[in-house]
């Protein structure tokens, strides 16, 4: 890392932002694939944030479902696995052996631990009993090819025992096994989301075994995710890339060392980019405007958020949970949210007008017909609401 270091304005952080992140016209994708290799991660945790992330990135915004029903199903060129912070994302499939030992590995072995635990407590079969299940709920997955808990539990019925979570507690609850098991078999890269029961916006996921990697060193594994994150994403500071990883600091201070990373400076501190990057890029980019998804990655990309969402605006456009709803950008900045109605509209509304002209209402709008337009008879509710989404809808 570089002793001197050159700053790193907010101006040029938003046009970096505008490119690396697909949102301004001219770079957008083509593929669903395209998008999710330079984006690194989708938010998953909403089925339907995948879609209308990725939608608003692609030239062809038409063909969004069927291009990422194909990647994620057919050519499964995309898996949707756990990962940061054990949440669910979806990956390019060439990046699940990074992510799995990078971010993995550890959370996996404290998820068997606590299920173990719990059933311990509960007076349920012991852990080497679960691996018997364990093993024969993988075998009768592979099988079937994809499978819900429920068809799995026909071949192997001992999924449906139930034990007794945090007795006497005020939280206390009954858990089935397949629930926490297949968490934890998720967890550990064994098994991986599959189709949805329903549509594209579904909650309920079939399983399927994961995909084959090679099993790579914790090392190695956390330099190659956090240089492929931050060259998308820097300039990032210390706290950013310890929020998005959900490492610890000695992790990250030790990756950022791996990758040679270079130092700049930031309104808020010291930033972090690659090596090679520290130079200024292109210059300014041209205004664009974008409808982006609760949880969409850009807009949940870093910790410190101020040179792109102001802080007043948060309450209207966060959950009570942290979890960011859908937003409006103009030119590198949230200046607003959206929804939809009940007939299809796309609703908006700015809560920042500074700098918003005729120019950014016309280009607002016109994405909100192209975000229409493409969704067509298909309804999309957030499947974490923010008050200015709910007075929106109402």
């Amino acid at each position: 890392m570089d002793g001197t270091q050159r700053h790193v304005g907010v101006a040029e952080r938003r046009a970096r932002l505008a490119v690396r992140h697909r949102l301004v016209g001219a770079a957008r994708g083509a593929t669903p694939e395209e998008i999710a290799d330079a984006l690194v991660a989708l938010h998953g945790t909403d089925p339907a944030t995948v879609y209308l992330a990725l939608g608003a990135r692609l030239a062809d915004a038409a063909r969004t479902v069927a291009e990422t029903d194909r990647a994620l199903y057919e050519d499964r060129s995309l898996v949707r696995m756990h990962g940061m912070r054990h949440t669910v994302f979806v990956f390019p499939t060439h990046l699940t052996a990074v992510v799995h030992a990078s971010t993995g590995l550890a959370v996996a072995a404290r998820e068997r631990a606590s299920l173990v635990k719990d059933m311990a407590k509960a007076g349920a079969p012991d852990a080497a009993w679960l691996k018997e299940v364990e093993e024969s709920a993988l075998a009768a997955l592979a099988r079937r090819g994809q499978a819900t808990a429920t068809e799995l539990a026909e071949d192997e019925p001992r999924l449906r025992e139930q034990f007794v979570y945090a007795a006497g507690k005020s939280y206390e609850g009954v858990h089935t096994v397949s629930s926490r098991l297949l968490r934890v078999l998720g967890v550990e890269g064994k098994v991986v989301r599959g189709r949805p029961l329903g549509s594209w916006t579904s909650t309920q996921f079939r399983w399927a075994l994961a995909p084959a990697h090679p099993e790579l060193g914790l090392a190695e594994s956390q330099a190659e995710l956090l240089r492929r994150w931050l060259t998308v994403c820097g300039p990032a500071t210390e706290a950013d890339l310890k929020w998005w990883t959900g490492w610890k600091v000695t992790d990250v201070r030790r990756a950022l060392a791996a990758i040679g990373a270079r130092s700049v400076s930031l309104d808020e501190g010291t930033g972090y980019v690659v090596e090679g990057d520290v130079d200024p890029g292109p210059g300014p980019v041209e205004p664009w405007a974008a409808l982006l998804p609760g949880l969409d990655p850009t807009a949940m990309g870093w910790q410190a958020r101020d040179w792109y969402l102001a802080p007043e605006l948060r309450p209207s456009l966060f959950d009570g949970s942290g979890n960011v709803g859908p937003t409006v950008w103009w030119d590198g900045r949230v200046v607003g949210s959206w929804a939809q109605r009940a007939d299809g509209e796309i609703a908006w509304r700015l809560l920042d007008r500074k700098g918003v002209g005729r120019e950014a209402r016309s280009a607002i709008e016109a994405e909100a017909e192209r975000l229409r337009g493409w969704l067509g008879t298909t309804r999309v509710t957030p499947r974490f609401r923010t008050p200015v989404e709910r007075e929106l809808t109402a």
